[in-house]
């Protein structure tokens, strides 16, 4: 059985989310993850309260949940999803890790002490990132934390959290758009590879978007109302990080 994911104005009786035709042209969705490089610690708990985001169109703020969590689980190659959610496209300029004030610790021979964060980190941990989000690709944000260079033992035996973190992103995605002419034709537009199939409807300029699509060959497959005639694309090849332009479709009656 093919399976079908509907990407576009769906109602909510068919058993899919209601939404705007084309409304991910122009944003990009974007996964934050977090891993750790070993430290010599038996836990150390990160209570993150957001991810902002800086692109030239502005910030995007994240929430993140749960908090606290135990980076140390996440080591060895082992991540963990903080946070999603569809941003502006654009160039990301800087990544800023925000930590709640209260509930950063760290466990050492059994003993959990208290996290302090500098004072002039309320703005959070600021990384600088260069990279382009395009619109309808979607993105991993890997965030490196590094467990060893983070945590700094005062002199008095109390432990100040500096986060040291690097910031990998990675797109992971491509997306499929193209314009159907004429738009009068009212088409569902299929992109399929296997048993896998995702299907759009074109907007009223018959320009139609597929945003978050995988790395593949795709055949995409028009179905107009009638008088129109149906028209097949073969060998659409999708390339994670770009947008496969179909440019305009002519369909015939």
């Amino acid at each position: 059985m093919k399976k079908i994911m509907i990407i576009g104005c769906i109602g909510l009786a068919m058993g899919f989310t209601a939404c705007k035709k084309n409304s991910d042209e122009g944003m990009t969705r974007m996964n934050v993850k977090i891993t750790d490089s070993p430290g010599a610690y038996e836990a150390i708990y990160l209570s993150v309260k957001e991810i902002q985001i800086l692109t030239s169109d502005g910030t995007s703020t994240m929430p993140v949940g749960p908090t606290p969590f135990n980076i140390l689980n996440f080591r060895m190659g082992k991540d963990t999803l903080i946070a999603s959610q569809d941003i502006p496209s654009g160039n990301i300029q800087e990544v800023r890790l925000v930590l709640n004030d209260s509930g950063n610790q760290v466990k050492i021979d059994g003993v959990t002490y208290a996290l302090t964060t500098p004072s002039g980190q309320s703005s959070g941990v600021k990384l600088k990132v260069q990279e382009s989000l395009e619109a309808g690709v979607a993105y991993t944000m890997l965030l490196d934390f590094d467990a060893a260079k983070s945590i700094v033992q005062t002199g008095n035996g109390k432990y100040i959290l500096k986060p040291v973190i690097r910031a990998i992103p990675n797109a992971v995605s491509g997306a499929i758009t193209g314009v159907i002419t004429p738009s009068a034709s009212n088409p569902k537009i299929y992109a399929i590879a296997g048993t896998d199939t995702l299907g759009t409807v074109s907007d009223a300029t018959g320009k139609f978007w597929f945003p978050g699509v995988a790395a593949g060959t795709y055949k995409v497959e028009i179905q107009p109302v009638s008088p129109y005639i149906n028209k097949t694309i073969e060998n659409v090849a999708v390339v994670t990080g770009s947008v496969k332009d179909l440019g305009t479709i002519t369909i015939s009656q």
